[in-house]
């Protein structure tokens, strides 16, 4: 079995991280690039950054911003925010991101995973999906970064990740809305479905408070990696804790 990936993830805005509950109510988290050195020195295996208001605001994120964080991490990291053309995903990628993620662009036009998938190769392809559950069923959202503009996007969360994969997505990403900033759990249940659906690598997002949580998503859901926010922005977990505990409850992790 492959090591499993801790990834912290930070939601930028303005320049500054922000997190919220359910993507609302975002506060300062701090600075993104003192945060992510901070992620670096601690053994965190990849980041994530998400420019949570392009896509909403009809704009990509900033190539400068990109080549800034690339000079100070010797980790992967990808990057996401109104990425919608080939052009945008490699000016990303030769800033110094190694992999791109698409969300809400990708439901707009589905072929775009494979557009990016052709030209940049499927490793560097994710492809973000928040997902809550209304009506007994889990439904995608998108323009989830602005709580004025976030609306349902017509599609049924385990259909559109497996039309995503088919089209070329390289990862998955499955943020949990429902849980998204709540501190009780990954939801294991939407993620262990999800896993059943797909071959390509899965990422958990969504829910993460406490270190039996990961252990929880990475036996019970069998995910490639756990994405989490506030509880590494403000301390209550540090990464170093969390894998020796990982490690000793016989999870495979980098340490």
């Amino acid at each position: 079995m492959t090591a499993r990936r801790i990834i912290p993830c930070l939601d930028v805005k303005d320049g500054r991280v922000v997190k919220g509950v359910r993507f609302e109510g975002h506060v300062d988290m701090g600075d993104a690039a003192e945060l992510a050195a901070r992620y670096r020195d601690q053994g965190a295996d990849e980041l994530v950054f998400y420019d949570i208001t392009a896509s909403p605001e009809g704009r990509t994120l900033d190539y400068g911003w990109v080549q800034d964080i690339a000079r100070l991490l010797d980790i992967p990291f990808c990057v996401a925010g109104g990425i919608r053309s080939v052009e945008q995903a490699a000016r990303c990628l030769d800033h110094g991101a190694d992999k791109v993620s698409i969300n809400s662009p990708a439901l707009e036009r589905p072929e775009l995973i494979g557009e990016l998938a052709a030209r940049l190769g499927r490793q560097c392809v994710v492809v973000g999906v928040d997902s809550a559950f209304q009506d007994g069923e889990w439904r995608v959202h998108k323009y989830t970064g602005d709580p004025n503009a976030r609306r349902g996007a017509g599609r049924l969360t385990m259909d559109w990740i497996v039309e995503a994969q088919g089209l070329g997505a390289g990862e998955i990403v499955l943020n949990c809305i429902d849980q998204d900033g709540v501190r009780k759990g990954y939801d294991v249940a939407q993620l262990a479905e999800a896993r059943r659906r797909l071959t390509v690598p899965l990422v958990a997002s969504g829910g993460a408070g406490a270190v039996e949580h990961f252990r929880d998503v990475f036996v019970e859901a069998d995910v490639s990696g756990a994405l989490a926010a506030s509880v590494f922005h403000s301390g209550a977990i540090s990464i170093p804790d969390l894998k020796r505990y990982l490690d000793a409850q016989g999870v495979e992790v980098r340490i």
